[in-house]
């Protein structure tokens, strides 16, 4: 298969389309996050509702993001990239006009379908077209501009949302996702796997998207109905009997859209594993960050997505050099000490208290997130060259794939499963502040029922004066009680992620510049 260089036309255009098109659908992420506090009071949404509204895309995208990178392979990179990017785009300007929570949840899922055409189809795009001898830096060039872009999606979605314009975190992904068409039509080949055969496995497509569905919604009913409900039970177990049946049907497929005998590869394995554990700890982690800042420690939503500056800093300054490393040295080393670092910065936010907002962020934010950056900076890059180099050309769009499904599916569970142990953990830690309180059973059922809304939990009607400072004070304790062991569980999560490269990631499995 022919390649071209970095450095030329073709190589530049490749690269530009890709990390736009990339950009566009994770800034569209990291800038909800910040806005979400702006969406529930507009639409009157509860906390379930909130995790609802980031799980519909997240879902769409891990079932579907498999046979996404299989068609890529299949039918042309390109053309299928192209078809994610239109579909991305219709699904974001169907979210802008969203009158709804339910609405919003539908048009979501709609950009989890273009997102999962087009999320595998950049990495893939630049794996098969870029020089071997250049891929780890192409890769790392793309890592850093689109996490750049990414990390950008914070101050952007802050200023949109203290604005009241959060819909328009939606409408900004149409001209990026327009020029990005452009370029691709005019200015990239059509790159297709020759080799490969038709088929698709539609009957695996719906196995996964049935079973990852039917987990999130038994999560998610926990903090409304409690654990030990026959819809838990029943959501639950009927999610792993179908992800089960996903792996049969994978195993005994003829055209399997998750291969397993790629996962033979200990380190492809690992190298995923790694993957599922780091973006679990990072999805939840981010999340509850940006929710404490704002509904808890008073930050407007523009300061809170500015102080993910460092993080961007760190990406611009390290993704490259840790691309270019990995290619020189092999990623392991790197994917060791980067998701380590990363867990020590999410324990070190764990810590954090009720603050006195934006003036003490230097003292209480600030290290946790600079130290959670620097892991992150030296993970992004060398991860994505170890997927991407312990596989053959033949699968790279598949590898891609399963890579992007998994970073997904891991923040489909840590919101899932997260969010409703942060509903409980509020709950929890409410009913020991209000033990202080002298309050007659009824009235602190009342207080209570708004666990649900966690950092936007409301005072109730008939509480006035002295009283309702000492709830308001207790809704702010009592998140931040389940911030601190969010964080703490997201940090065991990145050090997982660090035991798999100890235990799994071999640089001599690693591709070094060559065919």
């Amino acid at each position: 298969m022919a390649t071209v260089a970095l450095g030329s036309k073709a190589g530049k255009w490749i690269m530009v389309s890709s990390i736009m098109a990339s950009a566009m659908a994770f800034i569209d992420s990291t800038a909800l996050n910040v806005v979400l506090p702006s969406l529930q009071k507009s639409l009157n949404a509860s906390g379930t509702d909130l995790f609802w509204i980031l799980n519909a895309y997240l879902l769409m995208l891990a079932a579907l993001i498999l046979i996404g990178g299989s068609l890529g392979d299949r039918l042309g990179r390109k053309k299928v990239f192209m078809a994610g990017i239109f579909i991305f785009i219709l699904g974001s300007a169907a979210c802008g006009f969203a009158p709804s929570v339910t609405l919003l949840v539908v048009f979501r899922m709609l950009q989890g379908i273009g997102g999962a055409l087009m999320i595998p189809g950049s990495l893939s795009l630049i794996s098969s077209s870029i020089n071997p001898k250049e891929r780890g830096k192409a890769i790392g060039t793309w890592s850093a501009f689109t996490t750049v872009v990414t990390m950008g999606g914070p101050i952007l979605g802050g200023a949109f949302g203290d604005a009241g314009l959060w819909r328009y975190i939606f409408f900004i992904n149409i001209p990026i996702g327009v020029a990005a068409l452009f370029i691709l039509a005019r200015e990239v080949k059509e790159i297709k796997d020759e080799d490969g055969v038709q088929g698709l496995d539609f009957a695996g497509a719906i196995a996964i998207a049935l079973g990852l569905a039917a987990l999130t919604f038994g999560f998610l009913r926990i903090p409304a109905v409690g654990l030990n409900n026959w819809q838990v039970y029943s959501s639950l177990g009927g999610g792993l009997f179908l992800l089960l049946v996903f792996l049969i049907i994978e195993k005994k497929s003829k055209y399997p859209m998750m291969p397993l005998q790629l996962f033979s590869n200990l380190t492809f394995s690992g190298a995923n594993l790694l993957t599922f554990f780091l973006y679990a700890g990072l999805g939840a982690g981010m999340l509850f960050l940006g929710l404490n800042m704002v509904q808890v420690q008073g930050y407007s939503q523009l300061q809170s997505g500015l102080t993910f500056l460092p993080f961007t800093v760190l990406m611009i300054t390290l993704a490259r050099f840790a691309g270019a490393q990995a290619d020189k040295h092999g990623p392991r080393l790197l994917l060791i000490c980067g998701p380590a670092i990363a867990g020590a910065g999410l324990l070190i936010l764990s810590f954090v208290k009720q603050t006195a907002g934006p003036a003490d962020y230097w003292t209480t934010f600030f290290p946790g997130i600079l130290v959670f950056g620097l892991g992150m900076s030296l993970t992004v890059a060398p991860l994505t060259t170890a997927v991407m180099g312990s596989v053959s050309d033949h699968f790279s769009g598949t590898a891609s794939g399963v890579n992007n499904a998994l970073t997904r599916i891991a923040s489909v569970f840590a919101n899932a499963i997260l969010g409703a142990l942060a509903v409980l953990f509020f709950s929890g830690a409410l009913q020991g502040e209000l033990k202080n309180i002298k309050l007659d059973s009824k009235q602190k059922q009342v207080i209570e029922k708004q666990s649900i809304n966690l950092g936007n939990a409301k005072v109730p009607e008939g509480f006035e004066g002295k009283d309702k400072a000492v709830i308001e004070k207790a809704y702010k304790e009592s998140f931040i009680s389940a911030f601190g062991k969010i964080m703490q569980i997201s940090a065991f999560s990145g050090f997982l992620g660090a035991l798999m490269a100890v235990f799994f990631i071999k640089n001599s499995a690693v591709k070094k510049g060559k065919e």
